[in-house]
């Protein structure tokens, strides 16, 4: 903060010390999560490691789970006393308001039904249509053209868009739709390299998006009642996907149970020089977030089962995970090799051959038909519960 004149001669080193935090300064959000932080350890709290929003109370037979954005707060456990016990304690520290059930958070709408809970962005899709002009726009089946490859340069006359920001902006909201809309992740990532300068044909691309959004904006995940707490992993990648960069591009998803719980769509950070290093290096990111969500399930209490499924349609890739010959082969990606192979030596991950049909992870390294992108939906849990039966 910038000192009034007066206050101290210019000549003068002395620094002000910060007593209490004001707001609207840079250091506000950091005494705020450390005054929070502070009073959920008093309460019987334990920040999580894996994720420092999160906090567990585990005493007996109590279970209380608390999740935190900046001053937002979701709380859930198996004990409406100690819940309400909770609240009471935090209502003497802050000033808060309960809101009851959970039913919109941070632009998430959760609908509960029989079966379960369905997290959708209804408001925010139709809300982002309303921004751009797209609510009466006529639906498409894709987010992309099948076999699209996006490049900078996809043709000779093509010149970069004098308006930015609105592509930009666009972009970052669609960014955030991808939350509950696994279906437009691989367009997404695509269209987020060009932020910067992007061309009319990027553009076109974003609007297809819009108008795949129009079809179903009320589509969203569906978390199903189960006793199932198994995960499996599917890893796939797209051979030398980008024109300019030729590196490749990751895609996988991971279950637990028969739920979809987390997924990518990246562009991998080297070139690979064939197809099974790709999809080598795919299944060891595949790999890494198994393994942190592992570590957040058992601070949430609950224990996998190991191996874990990991499921990949490359032949060559898993034979040169179970193969400790292939040095001349694989030499140039040592550190990736040697990962996924004590995985598998430990008994964390097991690979396991799918067909390139039944490869979901398609869904997020190349643009399919109308049938298979459907079909391919409905099989990871994308719903419309607010379409008419």
């Amino acid at each position: 903060m910038t000192l009034p004149e007066g206050y101290y001669s210019k000549n003068d080193n002395k620094v002000c010390k910060l007593v209490k935090s004001l707001y609207g300064l840079k250091q506000a959000p950091r005494k705020w999560n450390e005054k929070l932080t502070n009073v959920l350890r008093d309460v019987g709290f334990v920040q999580s490691q894996c994720d420092h929003s999160l906090y567990v109370m585990d005493k007996s037979s109590v279970f209380i789970a608390l999740l935190v954005y900046v001053d937002d707060i979701v709380i859930t456990g198996n004990n409406d006393n100690e819940i309400s016990r909770i609240k009471g304690l935090l209502s003497k520290s802050f000033q808060i308001k309960d809101l009851g059930v959970l039913k919109y958070f941070l632009g998430l709408e959760v609908i509960y039904d029989k079966s379960g809970i369905c997290l959708n962005q209804r408001k925010y899709c139709l809300d982002l249509l309303a921004e751009f002009g797209y609510l009466g726009c006529k639906p498409v089946n894709t987010p992309i053209e099948l076999s699209h490859v996006i490049n900078k340069n996809i043709g000779d006359k093509q010149e970069t868009l004098v308006d930015i920001t609105s592509y930009q902006k666009l972009i970052g909201k669609l960014i955030y739709l991808s939350l509950t809309r696994p279906d437009i992740c691989y367009a997404v990532q695509f269209l987020s390299q060009y932020m910067h300068k992007p061309c009319d044909s990027h553009l076109k691309v974003a609007l297809r998006l819009l108008r795949y959004l129009k079809l179903s904006p009320g589509k969203g995940l569906l978390f199903k009642k189960s006793d199932c707490f198994d995960l499996t992993c599917f890893a796939d990648s797209d051979w030398a996907k980008c024109l300019n960069t030729r590196k490749s591009v990751t895609g996988y998803y991971v279950f637990l149970g028969h739920d979809l719980i987390s997924w990518k769509s990246k562009k991998q950070s080297t070139v690979s020089r064939s197809s099974g290093e790709a999809e080598y290096r795919a299944m060891c990111s595949a790999t890494c977030e198994l393994i942190w969500i592992v570590n957040l399930l058992s601070e949430l209490k609950v224990c996998c089962k190991v191996p874990i499924q990991l499921y990949c349609d490359s032949s060559a890739a898993i034979s040169i995970a179970a193969n400790l010959v292939f040095h001349e082969r694989t030499k140039h990606f040592e550190l990736d090799l040697y990962f996924l192979r004590e995985k598998i030596a430990s008994g964390f991950v097991q690979t396991v051959k799918v067909d390139s049909e039944s490869q979901l992870a398609n869904l997020f390294t190349k643009g399919l038909s109308a049938r298979l992108h459907e079909l391919f939906c409905e099989k990871l849990g994308l719903v419309n519960v607010f379409k008419a039966v």
